[in-house]
């Protein structure tokens, strides 16, 4: 082999004998780390031992190419080109894709691809917890088609487990969890239609509280606290805000009363002051509707926690039991951030999540501990237009010239207006909109209704600061949400069993694998 590559260099005209500078790229440095990466690959050896501890990690609407802006953009931010850097989870040493149809539809939801990872089986978009053979919003159709999930099944083996996310608990992909619904949108009772009511189906949020597997989940973590409290009671945050029972019931009370040694926490300062060596099970509920963005996390008013905060807590809760835990964590609001047309919010959330992954990797042992991470589906935003190396992922697209070189100025399209390197197919940034132009959506919190159509084509973003936190990349199609896409996701994995992702996989593997290595 050492002939081989020797032989090779030769032909190629480097010398792999000249010493290269970390800091600086050189034929002899490419050549060397493909030479080192194919080494180091040939010394993994699969662990196929019994996995004590398992970590679902699913970055909501994190596809591939939000993963390759958001590795971008948080090398950028070291002052680096960008382009070469690595998420933590990009370093673990088992990747494959997976396909996230629906059984009824081309281009997924949450509900659907999140009851298919925990539950072994595809089934519709909407639907929680379930088969396909329910019929959507239909609580009688529900009789005999519910299915076992991943979290009741680790709590009947014994293991603690936990949820935590960055939207509402009882949003699609948490609750899949833990929950059975042939709607995604019953959060709470205020939600339930008569015919559910009828015939006996549970609000999201009341099955959290009720979840009768094993003892009970021992960490909750994330938004939603209206779904939990009555409306006779004011949120304690929000001024001028209630909860959204309509039965009466304070499910955060009915926690701490049904669960030994159990705390109910709403904000940073409780949140600090969790004691995590003698709380057993811990509801964190941090704001009324979905925590904040990470950007916009510093200037909450009661103030809460990272992603990365509260999975480091839930870790320390969890791991107390000697028989292991079951741990998901989602980084909802990346694909809020897509959905709104602002990729400055998804992939700063996306580095987020990247740093709860990394943390988790540094406080675990891969020979006990599967690190599963991976997307429900992807959205349609997409990174195009030829620019250097380099090029602001934020900004607009600077070229080549014939030289191969960075040229001068701004790329330009047809009508010789500059573009972005970032865009979406769809979504509410029609215009390019951002607080200082004037078609379409004047700011990133406001959804236009309806469009009157372009009256001056596209907008002149020559001096428009497109890596604004507020600024909406420009979309082909308009629609008041952007929307998901339909292409396959990445898995990323390492520890038992993470060898057997390997290919390209129905999302429902992602299951039975972790079967495999739970119950060896």
């Amino acid at each position: 082999m050492k002939f081989k590559l020797t032989a090779l260099s030769i032909c190629i005209g480097i010398s792999l004998a000249v010493p290269t500078n970390a800091a600086v790229e050189t034929p002899s440095k490419w050549f060397t780390e493909g030479s080192q990466a194919v080494e180091q690959a040939s010394t993994l050896v699969a662990n196929t031992g019994k996995a004590k501890n398992v970590i679902l990690f699913v970055g909501d609407g994190m596809g591939i190419s939000t993963v390759t802006a958001a590795r971008i953009l948080e090398g950028q931010l070291r002052g680096e080109n960008g382009e070469e850097n690595l998420l933590s989870f990009e370093k673990l040493p088992y990747v494959a894709l997976s396909k996230t149809y629906n059984t009824n539809q081309q281009t997924p939801d949450s509900a659907g691809t999140m009851t298919a990872m925990v539950s072994g089986i595809k089934t519709k978009a909407g639907v929680i917890g379930v088969n396909q053979h329910v019929t959507r919003a239909n609580c009688a159709s529900m009789k005999g088609n519910t299915v076992l999930t991943l979290l009741e099944g680790a709590e009947e083996l014994g293991l603690s487990t936990g949820v935590v996310t960055t939207a509402r608990v009882t949003h699609a992909t948490p609750a899949a969890t833990y929950a059975h619904s042939p709607e995604r949108n019953w959060e709470d009772d205020h939600d339930l239609p008569e015919e559910a009511k009828e015939n006996g189906c549970q609000d999201i949020a009341s099955q959290l509280i009720d979840f009768s597997y094993g003892n009970g989940l021992e960490v909750a973590m994330g938004g939603g606290r209206r779904s939990f409290l009555p409306r006779t009671e004011a949120d304690p945050e929000d001024e001028g805000k209630t909860g959204e029972r309509d039965d009466g019931r304070n499910l955060t009370q009915e926690w701490v009363t049904k669960n030994p040694n159990s705390t109910y926490i709403w904000n940073q300062a409780e949140f600090d002051a969790l004691d995590t060596a003698t709380t057993d099970h811990v509801l964190g509920l941090f704001e009324r509707s979905h925590m904040e963005y990470e950007h916009d996390r510093p200037t909450d008013t009661a103030g809460e926690p990272s992603l990365s905060q509260m999975t480091e807590k839930s870790l320390e809760v969890l791991s107390r039991n000697e028989k292991g835990y079951f741990l998901m964590v989602e980084s909802g609001r990346i694909d809020h951030g897509h959905h709104a047309g602002n990729a400055y919010r998804a992939l700063t959330d996306a580095i987020e999540f990247s740093n709860a992954v990394k943390m988790a990797m540094e406080k675990t042992d891969p020979k006990d501990t599967l690190i599963i991470v991976t997307a429900d589906h992807s959205h349609v935003f997409t990174i195009a237009g030829y620019p250097t190396r380099g090029n602001d992922i934020l900004g607009k697209v600077r070229q080549n010239g014939k030289d191969g070189n960075p040229a001068e100025g701004f790329a330009v399209d047809m009508l010789n207006l500059p573009y972005t390197a970032l865009g979406y197919a769809n979504g509410p940034g029609y215009t390019g909109a951002s607080d200082a132009q004037a078609e379409g959506s004047k700011s990133f919190s406001h959804y236009p209704d309806s469009y009157s159509g372009i009256t001056q084509g596209r907008p002149d973003l020559t001096n428009i600061n497109t890596a604004d936190p507020s600024y909406l990349q420009e979309a082909a199609i308009p629609l008041s949400s952007e929307t998901h896409a339909a292409e396959d996701v990445a898995i990323y994995a390492r520890g038992p069993s993470a060898h057997l992702f390997h290919g390209v996989h129905e999302q429902n593997y992602i299951f039975h694998v972790i079967v495999d290595a739970v119950t060896k």
